[in-house]
């Protein structure tokens, strides 16, 4: 396997990761987004291979089964997530450095996989208050689905200190300029 160096950003649902990582590819830096693989529906204009690689859950067994995943772990009752090796591969061969946006177990698994080949990034909501907030403000999820998120994000930000940075993402502008400096600087290693 090809080796190259990866960029882990991981949070609770609502904290931003998504928005930075956007930001960062933006940025010209040489990165590639890592895309996962899923079990759950598309949300609204999410295209298969470009967002997720959307699989049933027999699909995603099958992988499992393979040991075609870098890591992966069922989220949510039958809504698993994972890191495909082929994924990784692909991006590395291409000459590129790997970003991804995980939730935490995912990224502290990457890490682990990963180890000196990777900067691991917790991104750190304001409070919980306005995780819930922005959340909502997406308009894409039940009450349940927002319940279990914020209980899930309590138990999340408790390991924020396994990660190599924290990004305390209170203002937005700040954010983008931490996250692409400690990007710049790993890279430069």
């Amino acid at each position: 396997m090809v080796k190259g160096k990866c960029i882990i950003f991981s949070a609770p649902s609502g904290a931003g990761k998504t928005t930075l990582v956007k930001h960062l590819l933006s940025q010209n830096l040489g990165l590639e987004f890592s895309i996962s693989a899923c079990t759950r529906e598309k949300r609204g204009k999410e295209r298969n291979g470009v967002d997720y690689y959307f699989l049933s859950i027999d699909e995603f067994r099958n992988k499992i089964q393979e040991n075609a995943f870098v890591e992966w772990e069922e989220v949510y009752k039958d809504h698993f997530y994972g890191t495909l090796k082929s994924e990784i591969e692909r991006i590395w061969k291409e000459g590129k450095t790997v970003i991804f946006d995980v939730d935490v177990v995912g990224g502290l698994n990457l890490k682990k996989y990963f180890g000196e080949s990777a900067l691991a990034i917790f991104v750190m909501p304001p409070d919980l208050k306005t995780l819930e907030e922005r959340l909502r403000s997406r308009g894409t999820d039940s009450e349940e689905r927002i319940q279990n998120r914020l209980a899930k994000s309590k138990q999340e930000l408790i390991t924020a200190d396994q990660f190599d940075h924290i990004i305390l993402n209170d203002d937005l502008e700040k954010s983008k300029k931490e996250a692409s400096q400690l990007v710049e600087n790993f890279l430069e290693k």
